[in-house]
């Protein structure tokens, strides 16, 4: 195994990306078309690789993936994009070892020990008046935010992830946004890439 696989890039060498709850992530607008994405992320610094992909959603699908050009490892693939025909852009996913880093009112979703990023989610959501909710696998998040932490292997250590989205008009919850390639590609214990 190289050296490199679970390597993990520090806090200064990530890409700092804000978003707004359900309607972008970084330089990324849900419902954008697939063209406008690839030109948007090419001059933010990330090539792309295109590929169909099945099970999400009831029309045409595309993953992208988003590597930084400014990078060694070109490999590694730091931002995955999903695209279905009539709604654009449905889901952003951040890769925990080398993508961006989100900021989403002002906690840091990519890159942590996931008990702390949960405490501070908790802690927050208190402070606002809003609702703690649990995903399907025990993260707490909020529905408002169209955001899903999760878990990804880095060696021995689990860091965090983070799966963007907005309902629409065929997946009326976070839940139904992400296409199975996710939940696949990376279980809470995933392997990572």
């Amino acid at each position: 195994m190289s050296p490199d696989r679970w390597a993990v890039a520090a806090e200064s060498d990530r890409v700092q990306w804000d978003c707004e709850p359900l309607v972008r992530v970084g330089p990324l607008w849900f419902g954008m078309a697939l063209r406008d994405a690839t030109v948007a992320m090419d001059a933010h610094g990330f090539s792309s690789d295109t590929s169909p992909i099945a099970d999400f959603g009831p029309f045409g699908q595309v993953r992208v993936q988003f590597r930084r050009t400014d990078r060694a490892s070109a490999g590694q693939v730091d931002v995955v994009a999903y695209f279905a025909d009539s709604i654009g852009l449905a889901c952003v996913t951040v890769d925990a070892r080398t993508g961006p880093q989100v900021t989403l009112d002002g906690i840091r979703l990519i890159g942590r020990r996931p008990s702390e990023l949960a405490s501070e989610i908790a802690g927050h959501l208190q402070g606002i008046g809003r609702t703690r909710q649990f995903t399907a696998e025990g993260e707490i998040s909020c529905q408002e935010w169209g955001m899903l932490p999760r878990a990804q292997r880095a060696g021995d250590v689990l860091l965090t992830r983070a799966v963007f989205g907005t309902p629409n008009s065929w997946a009326h919850t976070m839940d139904d946004c992400i296409p199975a390639d996710e939940w696949e590609s990376h279980p809470v214990i995933g392997s990572g890439r």
